[in-house]
């Protein structure tokens, strides 16, 4: 197969890398593309919101799979192009997409599949705002009704800072979605989708905050690891058999038929598992960490996925061990990043490049998370143990990341 990774994210650096592994993949070629996927690949321009750019060169390159990294072309209806072109391509259509891009939408999907959630408001008016926020408290979550890269959510005891935020949203004309507080440990679990068909991968843990001890801003997530050992594989399959399928199952019935990755971010808490939120794509950091421990050959998943035999696919194999990923953040990030500086010990192995770019033959920074440097190891210790170690031989000015991640199931805090 040739195949087209559409993206320039660590994401999609971790994916060229599993591919590269496969041995049914015969070329690997990427658009956009960084500083560390040109090594993997053959790298084009494009501009990935566009179906009829994406479809053009798809064609061209006679890429015989196409898969889709990040939302913004998938909510778009990039997807819906190519495969009107007959392109085989792993992402959901702009309808199935609507499960991330629109939270009303998910939250009217689950409510339809019987699907534990948070309850939530939509709010589309500063008149409605403070009596709103009367309904909820004392922990208050404030979203974006729309994409947000994940930076779209406070989640704060400050009655105060949650109306300023709901506030700045409503003012640049973004509907805000008010939510109860679901309490718990929460999951990340990426499944192959393809209709009714559900395969999982290993579920893992994203660390959203900037700071140690999950303090400071969201972000778009600094860090994860897997396998969880304080999950059980029974609450595992609960989740697959409680929440992917029947919200599979509704989207088949509406119409919206999904066909790629489906990600539900869940919190564990004393009724179970209850949705946070579903993305319509591979999650950055966690699939840095998941594809680590692939054994299967990616490839042959994802177009399993994208031409309907999903169904058929032998069950995928993992490593041993345990994998982590430690996100190198710019300096200000999750504000505006400082940018273009060089980045020395950014070529060793496992470390994965997202926001970068060549500058005078040099790599240089270009966005607000710049590497991820993965670590592997026999379990949760070692493969931390191995990350930090490859991120102290990393030089970046004004750099930072998290020293913690993993660390509270290392520690045994979390529990069920």
């Amino acid at each position: 197969m040739r195949v087209l990774v559409i993206g320039s994210g660590a994401r999609e650096h971790a994916l060229l890398l599993a591919l590269s592994k496969d041995p049914k993949v015969s070329k690997l070629l990427v658009a956009p593309g960084n500083a560390g996927t040109a090594k993997l690949a053959e790298q084009h321009s494009v501009d990935v919101a566009s179906g009829e750019a994406v479809t053009e060169l798809a064609k061209r390159l006679e890429a015989d799979l196409v898969v889709i990294g990040p939302e913004v072309p998938l909510v778009l209806g990039v997807a819906d192009a190519l495969r009107d072109a007959g392109i085989a391509t792993f992402g959901p259509s702009a309808a199935a997409a609507r499960i991330e891009g629109s939270k009303a939408f998910a939250k009217d999907v689950m409510a339809a599949a019987g699907v534990r959630t948070a309850h939530s408001e939509i709010v589309d008016s500063p008149a409605k705002l403070d009596e709103a926020l009367d309904r909820f408290g004392p922990n208050w979550v404030v979203k974006d009704d729309g994409l947000a890269a994940g930076k779209g959510v406070v989640v704060t005891t400050d009655r105060l800072a949650a109306r300023d935020h709901a506030a700045e949203l409503l003012e640049t004309g973004h509907p805000v979605l008010l939510e109860s507080f679901l309490d718990g440990p929460e999951v990340s679990l990426f499944c192959l989708v393809d209709g009714e068909t559900v395969v999982p991968l290993l579920p893992a843990q994203d660390h959203k905050r900037v700071g140690d001890g999950d303090t400071g801003p969201n972000t778009g997530g600094m860090g994860a690891y897997t396998p969880l050992p304080w999950l059980p594989a029974e609450v595992v399959q609960q989740i697959v058999t409680e929440v992917v399928e029947p919200v599979a199952a509704e989207l088949v019935k509406r119409g919206s038929s999904f066909n790629g990755l489906l990600y539900a971010g869940l919190a564990i808490g004393a009724e179970g598992p209850a949705v946070v939120e579903f993305n319509c794509r591979f999650g950055d950091p966690e699939t840095q960490a998941v594809l680590a421990l692939l054994e299967s050959p990616l490839g042959e998943a994802l177009n399993a996925t994208a031409t309907g035999t999903l169904d058929s696919l032998a069950p995928l194999q993992w490593k041993d061990g345990a994998a982590v990923t430690v996100v190198l953040a710019a300096e200000n990030y999750p504000g505006r990043p400082r940018t273009g500086d060089a980045i020395s010990g950014a070529d060793a192995e496992g470390v994965l490049h997202a926001g970068t770019a060549i500058k005078d033959g040099v790599v240089v920074s270009s966005g607000g998370r710049v590497l991820s440097v993965v670590g592997s190891g026999a379990d949760l210790a070692a493969a931390r143990a191995d990350a930090y170690s490859k991120i102290e031989s990393i030089r970046l000015p004004g750099s930072h990341f998290r020293t913690d991640i993993g660390l509270a199931a290392l520690e045994g805090r979390i529990q069920l």
